[in-house]
Order: C-alpha cells, then sequence, then structure tokens
C-alpha cells in the first residue's frame, strides 16, 4: 500500500502546506518535523515559483521570499532527499507547469521518485493537457493530483474515472486563502466524484478553522490548509514550529 492510501486509512487526513524555504529552509525543516509529529497525514510542499497563479497574496509573498533567499528547484530536491529520513507521512510537491518544464519534465518526475515524494499537483494543467507529465509519472510510480472546481460540472466525472492518490477539491472560486465561510455546495460534488471512483477526496481553499475542518470534512475525506498555516509562520517567527503544531493537532483532532 502506498503513503498516500495509508493517509486516508484511519479517519479523515488533514494535509497542511508549507512553502519550502519561507523564511529559511532550517525552519522549514523544523516546521514539518513539527506537522509530521503533530498529526499530518500528508504534507504538501510548495516549490517558489515567480508567478504561482493559483494563489492568494499569503502564498504569492511566501514564494517571493523563498526565492529571494536563494531556492532553486535543485536545493528543494536536496531538502526533500533529507526531509524523506525524518519523517515517514506522506510528501506532495505543489508546483507549476513552467518549474517541470524548465527542469527538464522526466528529469524532474524522476528526481521526485529517487527523493520520496509521492504525488505532484501542478494547478495551472487543465485536465485535457495531462499528457504533457503524466507518462512520466506512470513511469516513475509518482500520482498525478487532479484538481475538481466547483465549475468542472460535467468534467467532474472524466476526471475522478481517471484520479489516483487523491482528487484535490477547490472549495470556492478565485485562489487560495482563508474564508470566513465556504458557500459551495461541496457535498454535491464530492457525490458526484464518488458515484465514479473510491479514490479520496480531499477539500482545499480557504479552510482555516477547526470548525470549518470539521465541517468540511464531514462531506471529505480530507482537509488541505496553506495560507493559515503561512500566516502563522511569520505571526510567530521563532515560535512558529510549535505554535503550527499545536495547530495541525487541533485541525486533525476536530476532523476525527
Amino acid at each position: 500500500m502506498s503513503r498516500i492510501s495509508d493517509a486516508f486509512k484511519n479517519g479523515k487526513a488533514f494535509i497542511p502546506f508549507i512553502t519550502l524555504g519561507d523564511p529559511d529552509l532550517d525552519t522549514t525543516e523544523k516546521i514539518i518535523i513539527e506537522m509530521a509529529k503533530n498529526g499530518a497525514d500528508i504534507i504538501e510542499l510548495g516549490i517558489p515559483f515567480s508567478d504561482p497563479t493559483a494563489e492568494g497574496p499569503v502564498i504569492q509573498e511566501a514564494n517571493l521570499r523563498a526565492l529571494k533567499g536563494g531556492i532553486n528547484t535543485d536545493k528543494v530536491f536536496e531538502f526533500t532527499k533529507k526531509i524523506r529520513s525524518l519523517v515517514n507521512v506522506s510528501l506532495v510537491y505543489m508546483t507549476y507547469a513552467n518549474v517541470i518544464f524548465s527542469y527538464g519534465s522526466e528529469k524532474f518526475i524522476s528526481k521526485c521518485k529517487e527523493v520520496g515524494i509521492d504525488a505532484i499537483i501542478v494547478p495551472d494543467v487543465p485536465f485535457e493537457e495531462r499528457e504533457e507529465f503524466l507518462p512520466y509519472c506512470e513511469k516513475y510510480g509518482i500520482d498525478f493530483i487532479y484538481l475538481i472546481a466547483p465549475t468542472s460540472n460535467e468534467r467532474i466525472k472524466m476526471i475522478a474515472k481517471e484520479a489516483k492518490g487523491f482528487i484535490y477539491v477547490v472549495s470556492s472560486l478565485g485562489v487560495t486563502g482563508v474564508r470566513s465561510s465556504i458557500t459551495t455546495d461541496i457535498s454535491s460534488i464530492v457525490k458526484s466524484i464518488k458515484e465514479e471512483t473510491d479514490v479520496p477526496c480531499a477539500i482545499g481553499f480557504g479552510i482555516q478553522t477547526p470548525d470549518q475542518a470539521k465541517e468540511m470534512s464531514k462531506s471529505s475525506d480530507g482537509v488541505i490548509v496553506g495560507s493559515k498555516i503561512i500566516k502563522l509562520l511569520h505571526e510567530n517567527e521563532a515560535e512558529a514550529p510549535s505554535v503550527i503544531g499545536k495547530y495541525v493537532k487541533e485541525m486533525k483532532e476536530a476532523m476525527n
């Protein structure tokens, strides 16, 4: 059984996101270790990119800080290899097509396998353009995670049939960022997905509180949180790893 399958075996999966190298890799390492220790089931590792189109201001700024600090794709792979030796949870890259293309698609995905990455999420690649990367993912045993949005409509079933690992269900239109409420009818989207596949569904975009996580997990198999974690990181500076660890524990407990 893969690490991603394992992540959904024991109740609802909590999936926190962190931008690699924001503000530096030493801090990122401490945060990832605390996340894993406090119940994170999958950790989403954001590879910094200069034009992260799916991201709101909080994660955009995290990308720019990391890039100014000198992060590049080779450093990301080197760091991931180290982290893989320190934590057992599933690790997933969140990145953009240009990052993969510029590195070389097959080279990038083979390196994912080498350093212990289980899946990649590429939000600017529509389902219809997946063939740019999918053959390499299949060759190296890396799950290519599909996103399903509130506007996917008749495409939901088509995407669900091909999904592997988990399906990233986008809770709201627009970019990532904390939201005071989520009004999308998530349960009907998940119901359509479940008619086609047993692949788990995790909901992301806008979730920040334990109450929201509890509510979203009623309709899904997991919850993804990014912007709130980046905010906690910069509000708490040196104390951020322990504060984020406590937050992960609270979110995981609320969901289960």
